[in-house]
């Protein structure tokens, strides 16, 4: 995903004022994963879907002292891992998306996590967003992962104008420098996780000066 060399727009400089107010609302933001290199990570986002972050810490560090390595997970058979990490949910699908991602590395990739969104998305239990939280966390390579936190924020907000995530990537993207993609996407998720919750606490928001929805419904209400 290349960004644009245009001039700033007005639309970039709202993007860029939110994300100045975001990173003072969530100094520091991060994956809040716990991982040591980009195979560690993959698995953890991969077994972090429909389940929190600390639920998927808790699993990681016996899981990734058994398999410490690509090569390790792939010579296991799914029933191996399932009791493992039963309690982030799904297990039976995550089981065999993660033997079979690690396979693939193996075959394909000598064991060690590519550095292409491409390849990338071609190992099972793969997709964009988890690609994304690779590069960007794990591999120095520009990524914008986008989830349900991303895509109601950044929607509410007015910043993106889509409920598909590629499309918000994309949006997202062509507003905010390459190097600030994944602190935008980090500080979106947290924002989503903490403020802007399905019932936003907007008296709590720093970037409620920026909001659509604050300046359209939630200001309006707070009047009658």
């Amino acid at each position: 995903m290349a960004r644009s060399t245009s001039r700033t727009t007005p639309r970039d400089s709202k993007a860029r004022e939110v994300l100045r107010k975001l990173e003072q609302q969530h100094p520091g933001a991060d994956t809040e994963l716990d991982f040591r290199n980009p195979y560690e990570l993959l698995v953890a986002t991969i077994l972090s879907a429909q389940s929190t972050d600390a639920g998927v810490n808790r699993v990681t560090p016996a899981l990734f002292k058994r398999y410490p390595d690509a090569r390790t997970l792939a010579a296991a058979e799914p029933s191996d891992l399932e009791p493992q990490i039963h309690s982030t949910g799904f297990f039976r699908s995550k089981a065999k998306s993660l033997v079979g991602m690690a396979r693939a590395l193996v075959e394909r990739h000598a064991g060690e996590v590519p550095p292409s969104m491409d390849d990338l998305v071609e190992l099972p239990g793969v997709g964009r967003k988890t690609a994304n939280v690779v590069l960007g966390h794990a591999l120095g390579i520009p990524g914008l992962p986008v989830d349900r936190h991303v895509l109601r924020v950044a929607n509410r907000i007015g910043i993106a104008h889509s409920d598909d995530a590629v499309e918000v990537e994309h949006e997202l993207g062509a507003q905010i420098p390459q190097d600030k993609w994944i602190v935008l996407s980090d500080s979106l998720i947290l924002h989503g996780r903490r403020i802007c919750k399905p019932k936003p606490l907007c008296a709590e928001c720093l970037v409620r000066d920026q909001c659509d929805y604050y300046r359209k419904v939630v200001s309006k209400v707070s009047r009658r």
